[in-house]
């Protein structure tokens, strides 16, 4: 008789058991679902029952208050709106296309929220691939600003697409379109186009031209970068990127898009002179803090910004640069040539004041300007050497040399003969500068200046910076006086990097903490190698190019200057304050022989005179690990005579520094010249231009691939003992 197939009491107790087992997971997953089927549909009713109505009152606005490091209020951001408002009427289509185009494509189709929007934002995003027009759509961006806060919340995003929905039931697309241009703001106090075109071009919005529309539609991404008036080579690629997006769905064709982006903007000239203390400080920490909250949590919500910035530092940078001389006036008020200083305390980041030029131009020199160093870059190209086993009293030969077609020479075309690298660096040789780049390789150089928070560097293309006349700041695109004032100050804090901090805490009209930044710092170079760099850049001061800079305690530093005289640079730091001073024309003009050890020196040394007072006189920390050895400047060997060793007024003699292991051990064999009464002190030596952008650049690495991570060469560089 055959056996049933289930009959085995062992299956049916499994079935039985895994049947239970399904059971109880099932009904899991129903509980669960409800769970969050209720959470969710609570957190939906909340958010709606909060939702201001469509009909209700914007809450009161409130001028916002900017507070220094002290809490002593710097300014006052007032919450009064210059708005004008006009008829959709009156504003050009091809304004009204190219906020379409580049805010919502789909403003016509959709009904307040556009699914297809988001997925295509979200897919830019995932593909690196950047997001031309964003998932918010232009009614959505309505609601946010005339009727919600700044947060960015889910539940802000629940209200903010439900009001959405409410106001196309409400209103036609053209009374939306009209609304959200009246509404959206642009930077420089302006909301709405009609504002916005008078602020940027002087004219009623009727008056646009494509390019002009084009432009004004691409500044709400970002309205203080985008601005033409703070930035405008970056309000043409927004432009241009604007006009793209008009071809691409048919609002504009080809020809007018070509014709649009080689359209000269003029913009609208602006006063001049504001006199208020820090503008161009204010001006840097609204666009960041407009940038995270929006223009309306700014301007309305009443907020509170304590910042970095020290008021009594601040007004003596700006009593500093009044230093600078005036060769011209442009057209738009400006003076020539223009300058700026930043200053930082390296051990926590703060920025502790910050001049952006002399006038009202919205142009942040101290943040924006990319300018040629000279030989303020060549540190770097020295802690290189350092880092790959040199010391102080390593000896190069200051002589004729050349790299293919170019030769480089010094400022005075002499060359010296053997020298120390100390004594190198003090007197700005550029030979010796090259041949320690040739030496190291020009990666080196270039990987420290990263790390230290250089970051406009070019290391792919055709043309970068990996070639031997980056040694003398020869840079393919410059750099900032923030970035090199932060770069230096790795060195004044004993190879830890900070980064640049502007803003410490920001607190809503409520109370509620919005904000509160902390120090990000991270371990840069080896601090023995730091030090020793350090200590040879005191002598910058005290006997090289930067004498003018001299404060009378413990300081050091560096000069810049570039060989056409358009910059002039001093950079220069205590162990509690950095700061970096530029000077230069805005576009053409040279500065009439001026160099980094002249002018910005002066106002270099007559800002520190005052702000260093705010911290003790006290030296550099000198690190374990570092030794002494009387050496001989002639052959950087030791000196045995203990008669010859005591003289410490020869020139031939010095009392240097190594990081131990690295100091000479064999017997100096130069003769040392006794001291005699009448010898005179060492002199400093006057700052002269240094060749940065030699023709043709020497061969070096390949340009198209990026410059690799250096191997450190001592077996305890990064580590902070």
């Amino acid at each position: 008789m055959p056996k049933e197939p289930n009959g085995d009491p062992r299956s049916r107790g499994a079935n039985r058991s895994n049947m239970r087992i399904a059971k109880i997971s099932a009904i899991a997953i129903i509980v669960f679902v409800v769970l969050v089927s209720g959470a969710g549909l609570g957190f939906l009713t909340a958010s709606i029952h909060t939702m201001p109505s469509l009909k209700g009152d914007i809450r009161p606005v409130a001028s916002s208050q900017i507070f220094d490091t002290n809490g002593k209020l710097i300014a006052t951001v007032h919450s009064v709106e210059n708005r004008v408002p006009v008829s959709i009427s009156k504003v050009p289509k091809s304004l009204q296309d190219g906020f379409i185009a580049a805010e919502d494509v789909r403003f016509y189709q959709h009904m307040g929220i556009d699914p297809r929007g988001i997925v295509r934002a979200v897919w830019s995003n995932i593909t690196d691939r950047g997001v031309s027009e964003g998932g918010s759509t232009i009614t959505q961006q309505l609601a946010k600003n005339a009727l919600l806060s700044q947060e960015r919340t889910l539940k802000r995003k629940i209200q903010e697409a439900i009001l959405a929905v409410q106001i196309e039931r409400q209103y036609s697309k053209k009374e939306i379109l009209e609304l959200y241009l009246n509404q959206i703001y642009f930077g420089q106090g302006a909301y709405g186009v009609q504002s916005a075109a008078q602020i940027y071009f002087g004219k009623n919005v009727e008056d646009l031209s494509i390019a002009e529309s084009a432009m004004l539609a691409g500044i709400p991404k970002s309205p203080n970068y985008y601005s033409p008036q703070s930035n405008l080579k970056a309000a043409k690629e927004r432009q241009e990127t604007v006009l793209e997006q008009m071809v691409k769905y048919g609002y504009l064709s080809q020809e007018a898009s070509d014709k649009a982006r080689k359209t000269e903007i003029k913009l609208a000239k602006r006063s001049t002179g504001s006199g208020v203390t820090a503008s161009y400080f204010i001006d840097y920490i609204t666009q960041q803090l407009i940038d995270k909250y929006g223009a309306d949590a700014v301007y309305k919500d009443g907020l509170k910004i304590y910042t970095t910035l020290d008021l009594d530092m601040q007004r003596a940078a700006e009593r500093s640069m009044e230093q600078l001389p005036t060769y011209r006036t442009e057209s738009n008020g400006i003076k020539q040539p223009q300058g700026a200083l930043v200053a930082i305390e390296p051990h926590s980041g703060h920025i502790k004041a910050m001049v952006g030029g002399r006038g009202n131009d919205q142009f942040n020199r101290a943040v924006m300007a990319e300018r040629q160093p000279g030989s303020a870059f060549k540190p770097f190209v020295y802690l290189a050497a350092i880092e790959s086993g040199m010391t102080p009293a390593s000896i190069v030969d200051d002589k004729a040399i050349s790299f293919g077609s170019w030769s480089p020479v010094n400022y005075d075309n002499k060359f010296r003969g053997p020298v120390t690298l100390r004594s190198a660096l003090e007197q700005s040789l550029n030979v010796i500068a090259v041949k320690l780049a040739n030496q190291v390789g020009a990666d080196k150089p270039l990987y420290y200046a990263q790390q230290m928070g250089i970051s406009t560097l070019v290391l792919r293309g055709s043309v970068n910076d990996r070639n031997l006349a980056m040694a003398l700041g020869g840079l393919t695109r410059g750099v900032t006086p923030l970035e090199i004032a932060s770069a230096y100050g790795v060195l004044a804090n004993q190879g830890i990097r900070v980064e640049p901090m502007s803003i410490i805490k920001v607190v809503d009209r409520n109370g509620k903490i919005l904000e509160q930044n902390q120090a990000k710092e991270k371990v840069a170079v080896n601090e023995r190698s730091a030090f020793l760099l350090t200590d040879m850049m005191k002598g910058v001061l005290t006997n090289g190019t930067g004498a003018a800079a001299n404060i009378g305690r413990p300081a050091a530093g560096k000069t810049g200057t570039t060989n056409d005289y358009k910059d002039a640079w001093f950079v220069g730091f205590t162990p509690d304050l950095v700061a970096a001073v530029w000077m230069g024309n805005d576009n053409e003009g040279l500065l009439d022989g001026i160099t980094g050890g002249s002018t910005p020196a002066a106002i270099w040394r007559s800002f520190m005179l005052e702000a260093a007072v705010k911290y003790p006189v006290r030296d550099f920390a000198r690190p374990s690990g570092i030794v002494s050895a009387t050496i001989s400047t002639k052959d950087g060997l030791l000196i045995t005579d203990p008669k010859a060793a005591t003289d410490r007024n020869s020139k031939d003699i010095r009392n240097e520094i190594f990081i131990e292991g690295t100091q000479p051990t064999k017997p100096s064999v130069a003769p040392v010249k006794p001291t005699v009464p009448d010898d005179k002190p060492v002199t400093a030596q006057p700052q002269e231009p240094n060749v940065t952008k030699p023709l043709p650049p020497p061969p070096t690495t390949k340009p198209d691939k990026p410059a690799p991570v250096p191997v450190p060469a001592k077996p305890d560089a990064g580590k902070k003992n």
